[in-house]
Protein backbone atom coordinates (compact mmCIF):
# COMPACT_ATOMS: atom_id res chain seq x y z
CA UNK A 1 0.00 0.00 0.00
CA UNK A 2 2.74 2.45 0.70
CA UNK A 3 4.54 1.64 -2.54
CA UNK A 4 0.95 3.02 -4.23
CA UNK A 5 0.93 5.67 -2.40
CA UNK A 6 4.24 6.86 -2.89
CA UNK A 7 4.17 6.18 -6.95
CA UNK A 8 0.63 8.14 -7.09
CA UNK A 9 2.88 10.89 -5.01
CA UNK A 10 5.21 11.07 -7.44
CA UNK A 11 2.85 10.83 -10.23
CA UNK A 12 1.01 13.50 -9.00
CA UNK A 13 4.02 15.73 -8.39
CA UNK A 14 5.08 15.25 -12.21
CA UNK A 15 2.14 16.15 -13.09
CA UNK A 16 1.96 19.15 -11.50
CA UNK A 17 5.47 20.08 -12.38
CA UNK A 18 4.91 19.13 -15.77
CA UNK A 19 2.00 21.36 -16.25
CA UNK A 20 4.07 24.31 -14.33
CA UNK A 21 6.43 23.48 -17.35
CA UNK A 22 4.05 24.11 -19.86
CA UNK A 23 4.52 19.98 -21.16
CA UNK A 24 0.85 18.36 -20.46
CA UNK A 25 -1.00 21.88 -20.38
CA UNK A 26 -2.84 22.66 -23.54
CA UNK A 27 -5.20 25.73 -23.06
CA UNK A 28 -6.99 25.00 -26.76
CA UNK A 29 -7.77 21.64 -24.79
CA UNK A 30 -8.56 23.12 -21.90
CA UNK A 31 -10.84 26.02 -23.24
CA UNK A 32 -11.66 25.47 -26.55
CA UNK A 33 -9.45 28.17 -27.91
CA UNK A 34 -6.28 30.40 -26.19
CA UNK A 35 -7.57 33.17 -27.02
CA UNK A 36 -9.76 35.71 -24.82
CA UNK A 37 -11.53 38.78 -26.17
CA UNK A 38 -12.53 41.59 -23.47
CA UNK A 39 -14.21 44.68 -23.81
CA UNK A 40 -13.88 47.50 -20.40
CA UNK A 41 -14.03 50.99 -20.11
CA UNK A 42 -11.03 52.94 -21.07
CA UNK A 43 -8.27 53.81 -18.30
CA UNK A 44 -10.00 50.63 -16.01
CA UNK A 45 -7.58 47.99 -15.68
CA UNK A 46 -3.98 47.22 -14.64
CA UNK A 47 -2.11 45.96 -17.28
CA UNK A 48 -0.12 44.01 -15.37
CA UNK A 49 -2.72 41.53 -14.12
CA UNK A 50 -3.44 40.94 -18.39
CA UNK A 51 -0.07 40.40 -18.64
CA UNK A 52 0.19 37.80 -15.61
CA UNK A 53 -3.32 35.91 -16.44
CA UNK A 54 -1.76 35.32 -19.92
CA UNK A 55 1.05 33.97 -18.76
CA UNK A 56 -0.32 31.41 -16.05
CA UNK A 57 -2.76 30.45 -18.43
CA UNK A 58 -0.48 30.24 -21.42
CA UNK A 59 -3.37 32.18 -23.26
CA UNK A 60 -3.72 35.63 -25.48
CA UNK A 61 -5.70 38.54 -24.57
CA UNK A 62 -7.39 41.01 -27.14
CA UNK A 63 -8.27 43.96 -24.89
CA UNK A 64 -10.26 46.80 -26.20
CA UNK A 65 -11.75 49.31 -24.74
CA UNK A 66 -15.32 51.50 -24.94
CA UNK A 67 -16.06 55.23 -23.45
CA UNK A 68 -19.74 54.50 -22.43
CA UNK A 69 -22.55 51.69 -21.60
CA UNK A 70 -24.17 53.03 -24.67
CA UNK A 71 -21.30 52.69 -27.37
CA UNK A 72 -20.59 49.26 -25.43
CA UNK A 73 -23.90 48.36 -26.30
CA UNK A 74 -24.20 49.80 -29.99
CA UNK A 75 -21.03 47.65 -30.93
CA UNK A 76 -22.53 44.19 -28.87
CA UNK A 77 -26.07 45.11 -31.40
CA UNK A 78 -23.91 45.41 -34.16
CA UNK A 79 -23.55 41.15 -33.44
CA UNK A 80 -19.27 41.99 -32.18
CA UNK A 81 -18.44 39.06 -30.34
CA UNK A 82 -16.53 39.28 -27.00
CA UNK A 83 -16.19 36.97 -24.24
CA UNK A 84 -16.28 39.26 -21.13
CA UNK A 85 -17.80 42.80 -20.85
CA UNK A 86 -18.00 45.59 -17.68
CA UNK A 87 -21.21 46.90 -18.01
CA UNK A 88 -22.61 48.98 -15.33
CA UNK A 89 -25.75 48.29 -13.52
CA UNK A 90 -28.52 49.87 -15.27
CA UNK A 91 -27.00 48.00 -18.39
CA UNK A 92 -26.81 44.31 -16.76
CA UNK A 93 -30.37 44.86 -16.43
CA UNK A 94 -31.18 45.78 -20.08
CA UNK A 95 -28.75 42.97 -21.15
CA UNK A 96 -30.74 40.42 -19.23
CA UNK A 97 -34.09 41.44 -20.47
CA UNK A 98 -33.01 40.96 -23.84
CA UNK A 99 -31.44 37.75 -23.23
CA UNK A 100 -27.80 39.13 -23.93
CA UNK A 101 -25.67 37.38 -21.59
CA UNK A 102 -25.09 33.92 -20.15
CA UNK A 103 -25.14 32.43 -16.30
CA UNK A 104 -22.05 32.53 -14.91
CA UNK A 105 -20.17 28.86 -14.17
CA UNK A 106 -20.61 29.08 -10.12
CA UNK A 107 -18.24 25.95 -10.27
CA UNK A 108 -15.17 28.21 -11.67
CA UNK A 109 -16.62 31.87 -9.84
CA UNK A 110 -15.86 30.81 -6.57
CA UNK A 111 -14.91 34.36 -5.30
CA UNK A 112 -18.21 35.70 -4.46
CA UNK A 113 -18.31 34.98 -1.42
CA UNK A 114 -15.13 38.06 -0.44
CA UNK A 115 -17.66 39.84 -1.69
CA UNK A 116 -19.73 42.66 0.45
CA UNK A 117 -22.66 42.76 1.55
CA UNK A 118 -23.20 46.29 -0.26
CA UNK A 119 -22.59 45.17 -3.63
CA UNK A 120 -24.46 41.46 -3.97
CA UNK A 121 -27.73 40.38 -4.68
CA UNK A 122 -28.65 44.09 -6.67
CA UNK A 123 -31.70 45.34 -8.01
CA UNK A 124 -30.44 44.41 -11.75
CA UNK A 125 -29.51 40.74 -11.11
CA UNK A 126 -30.71 39.70 -7.78
CA UNK A 127 -28.39 35.71 -7.16
CA UNK A 128 -25.74 37.64 -9.44
CA UNK A 129 -26.65 34.79 -11.47
CA UNK A 130 -25.19 36.72 -14.75
CA UNK A 131 -22.95 39.67 -13.58
CA UNK A 132 -20.40 39.77 -10.45
CA UNK A 133 -19.20 43.28 -9.26
CA UNK A 134 -15.68 44.75 -10.46
CA UNK A 135 -15.62 48.17 -8.90
CA UNK A 136 -18.29 50.57 -7.40
CA UNK A 137 -18.02 54.24 -6.56
CA UNK A 138 -20.34 56.96 -6.63
CA UNK A 139 -20.57 60.75 -8.67
CA UNK A 140 -19.63 63.60 -7.06
CA UNK A 141 -17.77 66.84 -6.95
CA UNK A 142 -14.56 67.06 -6.78
CA UNK A 143 -12.72 70.55 -6.16
CA UNK A 144 -9.62 72.29 -5.11
CA UNK A 145 -9.77 73.62 -1.23
CA UNK A 146 -7.79 77.11 -2.36
CA UNK A 147 -10.57 78.03 -4.63
CA UNK A 148 -13.84 77.09 -2.67
CA UNK A 149 -14.38 76.31 0.84
CA UNK A 150 -15.36 73.25 2.21
CA UNK A 151 -18.40 74.33 3.93
CA UNK A 152 -19.69 76.34 1.29
CA UNK A 153 -19.44 73.29 -1.16
CA UNK A 154 -21.19 71.33 0.95
CA UNK A 155 -23.57 73.72 1.14
CA UNK A 156 -23.92 74.05 -2.48
CA UNK A 157 -23.67 70.45 -3.61
CA UNK A 158 -25.03 70.29 -7.58
CA UNK A 159 -25.79 73.88 -7.23
CA UNK A 160 -22.59 75.02 -7.95
CA UNK A 161 -22.91 73.93 -11.20
CA UNK A 162 -25.04 77.34 -11.60
CA UNK A 163 -22.54 79.60 -9.66
CA UNK A 164 -21.44 82.51 -11.76
CA UNK A 165 -18.67 82.79 -9.55
CA UNK A 166 -17.11 79.99 -10.71
CA UNK A 167 -17.75 80.81 -14.54
CA UNK A 168 -15.22 78.98 -16.53
CA UNK A 169 -13.19 76.99 -13.56
CA UNK A 170 -15.79 74.00 -14.27
CA UNK A 171 -15.39 70.60 -15.95
CA UNK A 172 -18.72 68.90 -16.84
CA UNK A 173 -18.82 65.07 -17.50
CA UNK A 174 -19.50 64.36 -20.61
CA UNK A 175 -21.94 61.70 -20.35
CA UNK A 176 -25.78 62.55 -20.82
CA UNK A 177 -26.87 60.43 -17.57
CA UNK A 178 -24.34 62.25 -15.61
CA UNK A 179 -25.22 65.32 -16.96
CA UNK A 180 -28.61 65.23 -16.47
CA UNK A 181 -27.88 63.81 -12.99
CA UNK A 182 -27.41 67.07 -12.11
CA UNK A 183 -30.21 68.47 -13.29
CA UNK A 184 -32.47 66.24 -11.84
CA UNK A 185 -31.00 65.61 -8.31
CA UNK A 186 -31.19 69.49 -7.69
CA UNK A 187 -34.58 69.54 -8.56
CA UNK A 188 -35.76 67.03 -6.36
CA UNK A 189 -36.38 64.24 -9.28
CA UNK A 190 -35.26 60.87 -9.51
CA UNK A 191 -32.23 59.92 -11.91
CA UNK A 192 -35.08 56.92 -13.27
CA UNK A 193 -37.82 59.54 -14.33
CA UNK A 194 -39.60 58.55 -17.08
CA UNK A 195 -41.39 62.00 -17.52
CA UNK A 196 -41.05 64.12 -20.52
CA UNK A 197 -42.00 67.44 -18.12
CA UNK A 198 -39.25 65.79 -15.65
CA UNK A 199 -36.74 65.97 -18.07
CA UNK A 200 -37.42 68.99 -20.03
CA UNK A 201 -37.35 70.92 -16.79
CA UNK A 202 -33.54 69.05 -16.18
CA UNK A 203 -32.52 70.25 -19.34
CA UNK A 204 -33.80 73.57 -18.99
CA UNK A 205 -31.58 73.12 -15.99
CA UNK A 206 -28.70 72.03 -17.59
CA UNK A 207 -28.98 74.91 -19.99
CA UNK A 208 -28.86 77.29 -17.05
CA UNK A 209 -25.36 75.69 -15.90
CA UNK A 210 -24.35 75.82 -19.36
CA UNK A 211 -24.78 79.44 -20.09
CA UNK A 212 -23.44 80.73 -16.34
CA UNK A 213 -20.57 78.58 -15.71
CA UNK A 214 -19.46 77.76 -19.24
CA UNK A 215 -18.19 74.22 -18.68
CA UNK A 216 -15.75 72.41 -20.50
CA UNK A 217 -17.02 69.06 -21.02
CA UNK A 218 -14.82 66.00 -20.88
CA UNK A 219 -14.31 62.62 -19.99
CA UNK A 220 -10.90 61.20 -18.86
CA UNK A 221 -9.42 64.35 -19.47
CA UNK A 222 -10.58 65.21 -16.23
CA UNK A 223 -8.15 63.64 -14.51
CA UNK A 224 -4.97 65.33 -15.47
CA UNK A 225 -6.69 68.63 -15.47
CA UNK A 226 -7.44 68.38 -11.42
CA UNK A 227 -4.49 66.78 -11.41
CA UNK A 228 -2.90 69.95 -12.84
CA UNK A 229 -5.38 72.37 -10.60
CA UNK A 230 -6.50 73.56 -14.36
CA UNK A 231 -10.44 74.44 -13.03
CA UNK A 232 -11.65 74.99 -9.49
CA UNK A 233 -14.68 72.12 -9.91
CA UNK A 234 -15.55 68.73 -11.95
CA UNK A 235 -18.28 66.23 -11.86
CA UNK A 236 -16.40 63.60 -11.51
CA UNK A 237 -17.05 59.47 -10.48
CA UNK A 238 -15.39 58.96 -7.21
CA UNK A 239 -12.62 56.70 -8.21
CA UNK A 240 -11.08 59.12 -10.27
CA UNK A 241 -11.72 61.68 -7.87
CA UNK A 242 -9.93 59.13 -4.84
CA UNK A 243 -6.77 58.83 -7.35
CA UNK A 244 -6.51 62.47 -7.70
CA UNK A 245 -6.46 63.26 -4.14
CA UNK A 246 -3.80 61.00 -3.40
CA UNK A 247 -1.77 63.57 -5.81
CA UNK A 248 -3.23 66.92 -5.57
CA UNK A 249 -4.09 67.70 -1.36
CA UNK A 250 -5.93 70.20 -2.61
CA UNK A 251 -8.78 68.71 -3.93
CA UNK A 252 -11.34 67.54 -1.53
CA UNK A 253 -14.80 65.77 -2.73
CA UNK A 254 -17.96 66.43 -2.22
CA UNK A 255 -21.16 63.34 -2.32
CA UNK A 256 -23.90 66.28 -3.20
CA UNK A 257 -26.37 67.03 -0.32
CA UNK A 258 -29.70 66.68 -3.15
CA UNK A 259 -28.31 62.79 -3.74
CA UNK A 260 -26.46 61.38 -6.58
CA UNK A 261 -25.79 58.19 -7.97
CA UNK A 262 -24.21 54.88 -6.69
CA UNK A 263 -23.03 52.77 -9.15
CA UNK A 264 -21.56 49.22 -9.64
CA UNK A 265 -19.30 48.25 -13.08
CA UNK A 266 -20.11 44.35 -13.01
CA UNK A 267 -17.77 41.64 -15.64
CA UNK A 268 -20.42 39.57 -17.65
CA UNK A 269 -20.00 37.13 -20.63
CA UNK A 270 -22.26 37.70 -23.57
CA UNK A 271 -24.22 35.29 -25.03
CA UNK A 272 -22.73 34.98 -28.31
CA UNK A 273 -18.74 34.67 -26.23
CA UNK A 274 -16.89 33.04 -28.33
CA UNK A 275 -14.45 31.05 -25.00
CA UNK A 276 -16.88 30.86 -22.07
CA UNK A 277 -14.86 28.67 -20.16
CA UNK A 278 -11.83 31.17 -20.10
CA UNK A 279 -14.03 33.63 -19.49
CA UNK A 280 -15.42 32.18 -15.84
CA UNK A 281 -11.21 31.81 -15.32
CA UNK A 282 -10.81 35.31 -16.07
CA UNK A 283 -13.69 36.67 -13.92
CA UNK A 284 -13.12 34.72 -11.19
CA UNK A 285 -8.91 35.67 -11.47
CA UNK A 286 -9.75 38.93 -11.47
CA UNK A 287 -11.46 38.14 -7.83
CA UNK A 288 -8.67 36.91 -6.27
CA UNK A 289 -7.61 39.33 -3.48
CA UNK A 290 -4.26 40.40 -4.74
CA UNK A 291 -5.57 41.53 -8.08
CA UNK A 292 -8.71 43.05 -6.78
CA UNK A 293 -6.40 45.22 -4.23
CA UNK A 294 -3.93 46.32 -7.17
CA UNK A 295 -6.84 47.33 -9.55
CA UNK A 296 -8.57 49.06 -6.54
CA UNK A 297 -4.75 50.71 -5.30
CA UNK A 298 -4.51 51.93 -8.94
CA UNK A 299 -7.81 53.15 -9.96
CA UNK A 300 -8.96 54.59 -6.39
CA UNK A 301 -12.49 52.70 -6.74
CA UNK A 302 -13.64 50.70 -4.05
CA UNK A 303 -13.02 47.02 -4.45
CA UNK A 304 -16.32 44.52 -4.12
CA UNK A 305 -14.02 42.84 -1.83
CA UNK A 306 -14.92 43.34 2.01
CA UNK A 307 -11.09 42.25 2.63
CA UNK A 308 -9.69 44.70 0.22
CA UNK A 309 -12.02 47.71 1.21
CA UNK A 310 -11.21 46.97 4.83
CA UNK A 311 -7.53 46.74 3.98
CA UNK A 312 -6.94 49.99 2.46
CA UNK A 313 -9.46 51.87 3.55
CA UNK A 314 -8.03 50.99 7.17
CA UNK A 315 -5.24 51.83 9.21
CA UNK A 316 -2.24 52.44 7.15
CA UNK A 317 -4.50 51.62 3.94
CA UNK A 318 -3.45 53.47 0.85
CA UNK A 319 -6.85 55.34 1.33
CA UNK A 320 -7.42 55.92 4.61
CA UNK A 321 -9.25 59.10 5.53
CA UNK A 322 -9.60 59.47 1.37
CA UNK A 323 -13.71 60.78 1.97
CA UNK A 324 -13.62 59.47 -2.34
CA UNK A 325 -12.98 56.28 -1.69
CA UNK A 326 -16.08 54.13 -0.13
CA UNK A 327 -19.75 55.78 -1.59
CA UNK A 328 -21.90 56.34 1.22
CA UNK A 329 -24.37 54.22 2.48
CA UNK A 330 -28.25 54.80 3.42
CA UNK A 331 -28.61 57.95 2.07
CA UNK A 332 -32.55 58.74 0.79
CA UNK A 333 -31.57 60.64 -1.79
CA UNK A 334 -28.97 58.61 -3.70
CA UNK A 335 -29.88 56.27 -6.60
CA UNK A 336 -28.65 53.45 -8.56
CA UNK A 337 -29.55 54.28 -12.35
CA UNK A 338 -31.84 51.64 -13.69
CA UNK A 339 -32.56 50.93 -17.32
CA UNK A 340 -34.91 53.60 -18.94
CA UNK A 341 -37.13 52.85 -22.12
CA UNK A 342 -35.69 53.62 -25.26
CA UNK A 343 -37.55 56.82 -26.48
CA UNK A 344 -36.62 58.26 -23.04
CA UNK A 345 -32.78 57.44 -23.95
CA UNK A 346 -33.11 58.89 -27.20
CA UNK A 347 -34.42 62.11 -25.70
CA UNK A 348 -31.26 62.39 -23.45
CA UNK A 349 -29.36 62.17 -26.08
CA UNK A 350 -30.66 64.47 -27.90
CA UNK A 351 -30.99 66.84 -25.44
CA UNK A 352 -27.69 66.69 -23.57
CA UNK A 353 -25.94 67.45 -27.70
CA UNK A 354 -28.21 70.38 -27.28
CA UNK A 355 -26.68 71.61 -24.05
CA UNK A 356 -23.03 71.16 -25.35
CA UNK A 357 -23.85 73.32 -28.95
CA UNK A 358 -25.25 75.90 -26.12
CA UNK A 359 -29.20 75.45 -27.66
Amino acid sequence: MKKILAVLLALSLFAVTACALGEAYDPVKEFGSDVLNVYNWGEYMDMDIIRAFENEYKVRVNYSTYPSNEDMYTKLMTGAAYDVLFPSDYMVQRLIRENKLQPLDRSVVTNLDNLSDRVKNLYYDPDNTYSVPYLWQSVGILFDTTKIDPADMEEQGWLAFQNPDYAGHVYAYDSEREGFLMGLKTLGLSVNTTSEADLEAAYNWLREMDKTVRPSYVTDEVIDGMLESQKWLAEVYSGDAAMIMLENEDMSYCMPKQGTNIAVDTMVIPANAGNPKLANVFINYILEYENNKKLSEMLGYASPNQLVLDDLSGPGGLYEGNVAYIPRSGYELDEYYYDIPNEMREAYSTMWIKVKLHE
